[in-house]
């Protein structure tokens, strides 16, 4: 839902309005949130330009079971998220559909409502959303402003620095710093900034997970699955989204993403639960991988059910044949605003389809029917979008190549020359693609890889070179490996980037320098004043 307040400052901005600031924030993600706080905190003005209704990105749509990793390494703003989170649900108030005690308190790596360190890694959507509302009401002054960047002459440089950038119905923004906020990284691409798209060979940062894999045991399809429309008829043509081979030796690179799909929130509780219908363009044969699956030996592991509270769930991919819709998003990243809102409308069709099927086909057993039956879509989540997410799950699109690169042998190293935060979460990449092999039809992409500790974040890696811009910081769309990627994208190492970046653009600001030459040890010093965990404490 969209709260009353944020109403009023999206529709505060007029289209004719020419605006302003220190610093612009492009994205209403998790990070362009705390990176708009963060540089209201230190005196600057702000302008956070949301090409979304919601603020929040996936943290307020549908992905409620969090990534966290090692809670030590989560301090600042991102930490005080998390603990407004947990003292939400310690009113019981905020029970309305279930008690707390008959809550599973689960959470991805340990308890979900943590008393000891006082902060929840699960939660509804639409709690998340009111807590990022709170942040920017306490931090008046960020104007924020609805609109996407133009797609053609969206961005005005001079000398390597950004001046000013336009959206799409003309409105112009300037500012002294920019912050690309975004999943797609539009506003970095726009400014002419090195990026790249797709998996690197092992041999090109000498890595050992990166590029073609072979396929995995993990969310695999069970052995044996014909990859042809008429089965044992190659004349017949391949299934649909299954490829003839990998495209490639094992390792080397290639220009396939790992796959996306929408966090979906669920409930079973009869008062709040919508069911779902089966969609007006529904093709049985899309879902003939399903069925096949099926006849294969899988019962279970459509969907996840993650436990959120009052009854609601974050569902995610969980197997081979689930939500992610394989080798569906190659082109998102650099595609135009059309193109991309196709591919979210096939992502959501997938999903209602992939439910509606399980729940009331006739080829699906009895007893997978009975145990999908209960569930629907929440009532009291996405009030305005359907009681659908708006969020379509980014899990990779653009990335940065940019002063310093995250690499899988960097990251097990575990220590950065200028460290602005920490990840822990192991390299994960899910499934890129479908492929027909001696064993039937497989998956193709799927990494986890534990990391062997915790990791610094360098400074670099959210930092253009020198040479293509001077006034931007990009805490998304970062400089990093795909399969190095795979561990930082989370959604809380997002946000801590984020308000490291805010920090570095505002101390540019009092510099009067680049965001390349900005003194690395008082944007340190400034970052561990307000509570970022730059590193750990030594053992013993």
């Amino acid at each position: 839902m969209i709260v009353p307040l944020l109403c009023a400052l999206l529709a505060a901005t007029p289209a004719s309005a020419p605006v302003s600031a220190d610093i612009c924030v492009y994205g209403g993600t998790s990070a362009g949130v705390i990176a708009a706080v963060q540089a209201r905190k230190m005196g600057k003005s702000v302008i956070l330009v949301s090409p979304s209704r919601h603020l929040g990105g996936l943290m307020t749509g549908g992905l409620g079971f969090t990534d966290m990793g090692d809670p030590r390494t989560v301090g600042g703003l991102t930490r005080d998220f998390f603990h407004r989170i947990w003292s939400h649900y310690q009113d019981p108030g905020a029970w309305t559909l279930q008690t707390k005690d008959r809550f599973p308190n689960k959470g991805q790596h340990g308890p979900a409502f943590d008393s000891k360190l006082e902060i929840a890694t699960v939660f509804e959507p639409h709690v998340a959303e009111k807590v990022f509302t709170d942040l920017l009401a306490e931090n008046t002054g960020v104007t924020i402003v609805r609109g996407r960047l133009a797609e053609k002459d969206g961005v005005e440089e001079e000398r390597q620095k950004i001046v000013s950038i336009r959206l799409e119905d003309g409105r112009e923004i300037s500012a002294r710093m920019f912050i690309d906020a975004s999943y797609e990284g539009d506003l970095m691409a726009a400014s002419g900034v090195s990026f790249t798209v797709g998996r690197e060979s092992n041999a090109q940062y000498g890595e050992s997970i990166d590029g073609i894999r072979a396929p995995s045991i993990k969310n695999q399809l069970p052995k044996g699955i014909d990859p042809y429309v008429r089965p044992g008829d190659p004349a017949s043509g391949l299934l649909p989204g299954v490829n003839p081979d990998a495209g490639g030796s094992i390792g080397s690179a290639d220009r396939k993403i790992q796959a996306y799909c929408y966090r979906m929130c669920l409930t079973d509780a009869p008062r709040n639960r919508l069911p779902i219908a089966k969609p007006a363009r529904y093709r049985e044969s899309d879902y003939e991988l399903v069925f096949r699956a099926i006849e294969k030996g899988q019962t279970r592991g459509f969907f996840k059910l993650s436990a959120l509270p009052n009854r609601k769930t974050d569902s995610n991919n969980d197997s081979g044949i689930s939500t992610d819709f394989i080798g569906q998003n190659y082109n998102y990243p650099e595609a135009g605003y059309a193109e991309r809102e196709k591919i979210a409308e096939a992502h959501k069709q997938w999903q209602l389809g992939l439910v509606w099927t399980l729940q009331n086909h006739p080829r699906i057993p009895e007893a997978i029917r009975k145990f999908y039956a209960a569930w629907g879509l929440p009532k009291d989540e996405f009030t305005d979008t359907d009681h659908w997410p708006e969020q379509l799950y980014i899990r990779e699109a653009r990335r940065m190549i940019g002063s310093s690169v995250l690499t899988e042998p960097l990251l097990i190293q575990g220590t950065a020359p200028h460290s602005i935060g920490m990840g822990s979460y192991q390299m994960d990449s899910h499934n890129v693609q479908r492929i027909a092999t001696r064993d039937g039809v497989q998956n193709e992409g799927d990494v986890q890889h534990a990391v062997p500790q915790p990791y610094q974040i360098d400074y670099g890696m959210i930092v253009p070179k020198a040479d293509q811009c001077e006034n931007l910081l990009v805490p998304v769309c970062l400089s990093a490996s795909h399969i190095a990627y795979g561990s930082i994208r989370m959604e809380p190492v997002f946000m801590i980037l984020g308000q490291s970046a805010a920090t570095a653009a505002a101390l540019s600001i009092d510099s009067g320098t680049t965001v390349q030459k900005l003194d690395t040890q008082k944007l340190a010093a400034r970052l561990e004043a307000d509570g970022q965990v730059l590193r750990l404490p030594s053992a013993g």
